[in-house]
């Protein structure tokens, strides 16, 4: 049960061929996703991959030109947005500047009848659930950014709803508050026990905050998974370099052995992890994540290595970036934790730079 003395279990969604034209442009192209009850889910993409518009229509504010939205089994798109129990939060916050907090927040259980005494007691809880006790009394304008995001917050969980989405909520806050919020939604989120379903496009926020993430791009779904599988796992070049920073090296396949795949670059042997469907003189791209390659020489079965020079050094605080040059124009950005008995090189610098066949993918 919850603070509310409520199930603490959220509604599964089911996103089945959904499509979405406008003015014959396919905004969201026949898209199917299975969302769990009480799972934290992320649709992540660049602007204008479809993810506002996915979220819009579950919420019942947008018609789908096709396909179907189930919520608990239930067919919902012919459902008036009122009666689908979704909670929904604004990047712009959207309370009502002439109302006070804990009347905004009372909003929805007055649209729904409620008692005023019953109310008051829903709107206390809610108020202490985001760590705002006291503050029913203020108006928007007395809050900062960070506060009444979570008035929203308030607003829209307050009347239980199982299904709570999310579009761009952070994005109008500093680095700081917007960490702090990441967290603070992440922690009611496990109190609650509601489905959250969170539109972003900061990879970072969603890498942080999600179950799993579902990448768009165009429309379409890229690739669904957790954050871990994403990063270390992508597959396609757009998730590897939308998430996170990739090195992309094209490659001739030579031969696949035990697991490794044998490439040639520009007369080197290299290695990489094998995905068993490339055949031997294909051209492939590799995907190599800045922080799995290293300056420093290594040795062993699995670590591969190339003579490179420096060309770029920066101090970047916690780390030093180099681009490095390897062959024949091709260039690695390699990033290198600071600390103490790391060497630090310099533009001109000769230097080896090495990775283990694992951390070298297929996209």
């Amino acid at each position: 049960m919850d603070e509310f003395g409520r199930a603490r279990t959220g509604a599964s969604v089911s996103l089945v061929a959904l499509e979405k034209r406008f003015d014959g442009v396919g905004a969201v192209n026949g898209i199917s996703l299975e969302i769990e009850a009480g799972e934290f889910i992320t649709l992540l993409g660049p602007s204008g991959s479809g993810k506002t518009t996915t979220l819009m229509m579950i919420a019942g504010f947008e018609m789908p030109t096709g396909g179907d939205i189930v919520i608990d089994h239930r067919p919902v798109v012919r459902m008036a947005p009122h009666r689908r129990n979704i909670g929904m939060v604004f990047q712009s916050y959207a309370l009502f500047p002439h109302m006070t907090v804990a009347d905004n927040i009372g909003f929805p259980l007055r649209q729904r009848g409620l008692r005023k005494a019953e109310i008051a007691v829903q709107v206390e809880r809610a108020l202490a659930l985001i760590q705002l006790a006291g503050y029913g009394g203020r108006y928007p304008r007395q809050l900062s950014g960070g506060q009444q995001q979570r008035v929203a917050l308030a607003r829209a969980i307050v009347f239980n709803p199982r299904v709570l989405l999310m579009d761009e909520p952070l994005g109008a806050l500093d680095k700081q508050l917007r960490e702090s919020m990441q967290l603070e939604i992440r922690r009611l989120h496990a109190e609650l026990g509601m489905t959250f379903i969170y539109v972003t496009h900061d990879q970072q926020e969603a890498l942080v905050m999600s179950d799993r993430v579902a990448v768009m791009n165009a429309g379409r779904l890229e690739q669904v998974g957790t954050p871990e599988d994403l990063y270390d796992r992508p597959g396609s070049r757009f998730v590897a370099s939308f998430i996170g920073e990739s090195n992309f090296v094209d490659v001739i396949a030579r031969s696949n052995d035990n697991g490794t795949l044998w490439c040639d670059l520009n007369g080197h042997r290299i290695g990489a992890a094998s995905n068993g469907s490339v055949r031997q003189g294909d051209t492939v791209t590799l995907a190599i994540r800045p922080e799995r390659l290293s300056l420093e020489a290594e040795a062993g079965p699995t670590v591969h290595s190339l003579p490179a020079t420096v060309t770029e050094a920066v101090f970047v605080g916690d780390a030093r970036r180099y681009v490095v040059s390897v062959s024949d124009g091709v260039t690695l950005v390699v990033k290198q934790q600071q600390r103490a008995g790391v060497p630090r090189y310099q533009a001109g610098d000769p230097i080896t730079v090495c990775w283990r066949t694992e951390d070298a993918l297929v996209v």
